[in-house]
């Protein structure tokens, strides 16, 4: 680079004043004036030759020349006309079309008789039009290299550059629409992101329910985001709220480690609801000895790894109708569910009984099993059969022997909601109980109550859940209502490192571990007992405190996320069958206003001037108003 030759500096034009060996003294304006009269401050510069880049090689008459042609209007539109022959020419070949242009190069196209003291005017120009695309990368590393934009990229930068301009006007015909509830679709969407932010709980506030003088209400923006069509009366809030992701974990826990594992004598079955994708237990009786063998992710899952982490932020797998947001990832499966091969990995609960059902030992053993999967209905249809009836008949003593504890039994509707992924349709229909559910649910039992003496025995920290006993009243309803009554005397259950007796189970000990695959509080047990087999340390009881509460504060986080996504579906139901009437049952009464229980849809109403209403009787009800934002239905007498 010569003396008085032009260059660029830090995005600026700057001429080169004297050379002082291997580096340059440059002058560059510093401070340009101002509309309030402030005079331009120009200043020199010792620079080095890679802080600078060569436009022309000059000479240049001075800074405030090179300056002031940019300021030349008429050049500049001389120079945007020639640049735009150029870009018609050159965008008209594929072979040109694509092709880099230097900057020379666009000089030799557009402005051949160009001057030192205007090629920076000439520079900014092509800097400035949308046709042409600076290669930053090249800029960074000194060159100046151009590329030509499509005409939907040149579209899409004036559009871009009109909104900008116009921002506060564009701004305020959208709110006015806003108020009219009369939205230019798909364009006003993007002014409407904020809002639907607001509505999933992810800001605390929005500046355009502000504008369009709306109340800062979560309910009042979701119903803004139906009126204006931005969302479809389908859409479910609720997870994403409570801060979960509709999609699974993703980090793979990897193949089951090759460890040794010891043979299960007999066949074990995994029976569940026909579509259940993730069966992790499963159940057997070799004669002598109860085996119930549930999944083993614990093999891989070490704690406060950072699947653990993950895991314990979750705190369950969320099922709600859409589909499961499952606690680890969904590749899982494969390898940790049981009966998905023919032979499965499992930590084994083998308990021996006595005649009554009392548990005389538990032992927790790693082993390996071959597990058929059935249904419900299925082992319905097989309980006579040699495999199966020793699994029932010791549900039904085990199922004696709690109930002659006080153990307490309540009988509450429930249902299966299904959601069409493509019409969104809604259905929603009784869960069908079998015998079969019922004998899964004592094997369960007894795993868990095993695995708490176990861990009590052998002094392993570990995760004991109980409940207090509630206190019924004196004279309890028969029916719907009477079930209804014990509801409301139930005491929360506690969990923690201090074993209780679990009054509503009519056990002295309990904990979970038949679900390490969706609940956090099941595989931190699983942890424990492995690590107790292994010989390895176990997490103290801080440390178990601490997770348990953790994983719990999630799990209750996904419980109501389940609760309020089950009610958003049976609203959508509701509203696509607004003929359909419901028997319901009186279940408490509230001075003149009588509580009802719609078994077919496991949802309760109040109604008000219910007066002739007594206890469990069956009135007809007819969905009325239904507002899906605040989740209240009014429902009709007829």
């Amino acid at each position: 680079m010569n003396k008085n030759a032009l260059v660029i500096y830090k995005t600026q034009p700057a001429v080169i004043k004297e050379l002082d060996g291997d580096k340059y003294i440059i002058s560059y304006c510093s401070q340009p004036a101002t509309p309030t009269g402030k005079k331009a401050v120009y200043s020199e510069q010792k620079v080095r030759e890679k802080d600078v880049i060569l436009l022309s090689a000059g000479p240049v008459t001075s800074i405030e020349k090179v300056l002031a042609a940019q300021e030349d209007s008429a050049l500049v539109q001389k120079y945007n006309s020639s640049l735009m022959e150029t870009y018609e020419l050159l965008v008209s070949e594929p072979e040109t079309a694509a092709a880099p242009l230097s900057f020379s190069e666009l000089i030799d196209y557009a402005a051949s008789d160009i001057t030192p003291d205007n090629t920076w005017a000439f520079y900014q120009t092509v800097c400035s039009m949308p046709q042409f695309n600076q290669d930053a990368e090249a800029f960074k590393n000194g060159t100046l290299s151009f590329t030509l934009r499509t005409q939907q990229q040149i579209e899409e930068i004036n559009r871009k550059k009109y909104e900008k301009e116009h921002e506060s006007e564009l701004r305020q015909a959208f709110i006015d629409r806003l108020k009219k509830r009369q939205l230019d679709l798909p364009g006003d969407s993007k002014f409407m992101g904020e809002v639907e932010a607001f509505a999933l709980c992810q800001t605390d506030k929005s500046k355009v329910l502000e504008m369009a003088g709306i109340s800062q209400n979560i309910e009042k923006a979701h119903r803004l985001l139906i009126e204006t069509g931005i969302w479809s009366e389908t859409k479910n809030p609720h997870p994403t709220r409570l801060g979960f992701s509709f999609d699974s974990a993703r980090e793979q826990l990897g193949p089951m480690p090759d460890e040794e594992r010891e043979e299960v004598p007999c066949v074990c079955y995994a029976i569940d609801s026909p579509n259940a994708a993730d069966p992790d237990d499963a159940v057997g009786f070799d004669g002598k000895k109860l085996w119930v063998c549930i999944a083993d992710p614990a093999a891989s899952v070490a704690p406060d790894s950072s699947i653990d982490i993950a895991a314990r932020n979750r705190g369950t797998t969320l099922y709600i109708p859409e589909g499961a947001s499952r606690m680890l990832c969904e590749s899982s499966l494969e390898d940790y569910a049981l009966g998905l091969k023919e032979n499965s990995c499992a930590l084994a609960f083998c308990i021996t009984i006595d005649d009554d059902c009392q548990i005389q030992e538990c032992e927790v053993k790693k082993v390996r099993v071959h597990v058929k999967m059935i249904s419900y209905e299925q082992a319905e249809q097989q309980k006579e059969s040699a495999e199966l009836k020793p699994l029932f008949e010791i549900a039904r003593r085990n199922l004696a022997r709690r109930n002659a504890n006080n153990a307490i039994t309540i009988q509450m509707p429930e249902v299966d909601i299904k959601v069409d992924r493509e019409t969104k349709i809604v259905t929603v229909a009784p869960e069908v109980k079998y015998e079969s559910n019922d004998m899964i649910q004592e094997m369960m039992l007894l795993a868990g109550e095993g695995a708490a003496k176990f861990a009590f025995k052998n002094k392993i920290p570990f995760p004991f859940v109980s409940q207090e006993a509630p206190e019924f009243p004196a004279k309890v309803p028969d029916g719907w209502a009477g079930q209804f009554a014990r509801v409301k005397c139930m005491r929360k259950r506690s969990v923690g490192i201090t074993p209780a007796p679990h009054a509503g189970l009519g056990l002295s000990f309990y904990s979970q571990v038949t679900s390490p695959l969706r609940r956090y509080g099941d595989l931190i047990a699983h942890q424990q007992l492995r690590a107790f087999i292994d010989g390895r340390r176990l997490l103290d009881k801080d440390e178990m405190l601490e997770r348990i509460a953790a994983g719990d504060a999630a799990s209750l986080a996904a419980r109501k996320a389940s609760r309020l996504s089950e009610t958003h579906w049976k609203l959508v139901y509701l509203m696509q069958n607004p003929e359909q009437t419901y028997q319901a049952f009186c279940i408490d009464k509230r001075g003149n206003d009588a509580l009802f229980l719609i078994p077919q849809l496991d949802m309760q109403t109040t109604l008000k001037t219910c007066s002739d209403v007594q206890l469990n009787d069956e009135v007809v009800l007819k969905p009325g108003k239904i507002d899906i934002t605040t989740q209240n239905v009014g429902f009709i007498r007829i």
